[in-house]
């Protein structure tokens, strides 16, 4: 089994893709969703978040969900809204948002080498999530929802998806978001199969974002194979669907922290406990973070200040520990704040970057929070020291953008 192969996708027919392009499953609420795919019948959506086409109330996990992805799923095939490619290919996918412009490449990746971390992975997984997804892929039979992966970048590889993406487009959409989103089919066998060479050779993958579905993919591996008394390695299921980017092109956010109290403490306490750890500055403008080991701190009133940590206090040798999430964890918000575990203490908050420094003014400002805090982006090179080192990152420490769309490349598992 090779760490990549091509395969044959299903994709929106031509000229249609701007129909069934969709936002991720689990970025929008089910109001969202509703608005989304209103007066879009063959939006994506229909099958990542049947819900929607049930009562309102209707539990997500419940079995009649995913017989409506499969029944929305079907008509869209039935109907040649998405069709299947008759041969395997790569594909060349391209996110521009902005002046950001990033180039991967869709394929399908060994379930074996996730199991044995040769895929990498920085996260825990929840046991509820990942049936979740277990669940809409056996309804389905086919992975919908891409796992964002990254890669060390390669000069070879960079050359390959920029002379495949010369050409004319086979989709090309532009969301409400204004992110386009530009697929390209590598028709070319030589060089698809140059492409497998090429990553066959590669040392390990990492996962940016899809844990969950990673996790899925390998348990409905696990669970076919078991009852394939003819298994191969060589069927669809020992693949799971992925869009890969150069590391050097990846762009992380800031993944910001609020809290609602001050643990007891009235505020001139908490100001002056702050700086048994680190330096602290007012600003009288918004304290953005310019380098790792900065913060910005808001409080009640349009007051900002810059929070440095001390030198001392950040480890040599521990990529989790080095972490700017955990520095603030470990030397304020466990010890001042008592958020002894982020992932399940309800008196955090956390805030996307892409909402911006203005969010955790509103959220302090409104009374719903005491305090804010803005954090430097976790760096892809931290990212990848941490997977290397078979640790996890702490919750929320990461926020990719642009993000990937739905229902512009699936992988069926027949």
């Amino acid at each position: 089994m090779t760490l990549i192969r091509p395969f044959a996708g299903l994709r929106p027919a031509p000229g249609r893709a701007a129909e069934v392009a969709a936002p991720p499953y689990d970025v929008i609420n089910f109001r969202e969703a509703v608005a989304k795919a209103e007066g879009r019948p063959n939006s994506f959506l229909h099958v990542s978040r049947a819900e929607i086409d049930l009562p309102e109330g209707t539990n997500p996990y419940e079995p009649q969900v995913y017989a409506k992805s499969r029944e929305n799923y079907d008509r869209m095939v039935r109907e040649g809204v998405l069709v299947r490619d008759e041969q395997p290919y790569y594909y060349v996918y391209r996110l521009i948002m902005g002046d950001h412009e990033q180039t991967g490449l869709v394929a399908a990746a060994s379930v074996a080498d996730y199991d044995t971390n040769r895929i990498r992975k920085h996260e825990f997984t929840r046991p509820a999530k990942e049936s979740d997804r277990v669940s809409q892929v056996d309804a389905l039979d086919a992975q919908t929802g891409p796992v964002l992966l990254t890669y060390r970048a390669h000069d070879e590889v960079a050359r390959i998806l920029a002379e495949a993406s010369a050409g004319e487009p086979d989709s090309d959409v532009t969301a409400e978001d204004g992110v386009r989103h530009t697929v390209w089919v590598i028709r070319d066998g030589a060089v698809n199969a140059r492409i497998t060479g090429i990553f066959d050779a590669f040392d390990a993958l990492y996962i940016a974002d899809g844990h969950h579905r990673s996790a899925a993919a390998s348990r409905v591996c696990a669970r076919r194979k078991a009852a394939n008394r003819d298994h191969s390695g060589e069927e669809a299921y020992n693949y799971f669907l992925v869009v890969m980017f150069p590391h050097d092109q990846m762009r992380i956010l800031d993944y910001n922290r609020a809290v609602n109290s001050f643990n007891g403490m009235e505020e001139e306490e908490f100001l002056v406990r702050i700086e048994e750890a680190f330096t602290v500055e007012a600003r009288t403008r918004q304290a953005k973070p310019s380098q790792p080991g900065e913060f910005g701190m808001y409080l009640p009133g349009g007051r900002w200040y810059l929070l440095t940590i001390k030198p001392e206090l950040i480890p040599a040798d521990d990529p989790v520990a080095r972490l700017d999430v955990s520095l603030l964890q470990d030397n304020l918000l466990a010890p001042l704040l008592g958020i002894e575990d982020p992932r399940q203490d309800n008196r955090i908050d956390f805030i996307g970057g892409i909402r911006g420094l203005r969010e955790l003014e509103i959220r302090v400002e409104s009374g719903d929070m005491e305090v804010a805090f803005a954090c430097f982006p976790t760096r892809m090179e931290d990212l990848m020291a941490v997977a290397d080192a078979n640790e996890v990152m702490p919750p929320k420490s990461t926020w990719f953008e642009p993000k990937l769309a739905d229902g512009l490349v699936s992988h069926v598992l027949d």
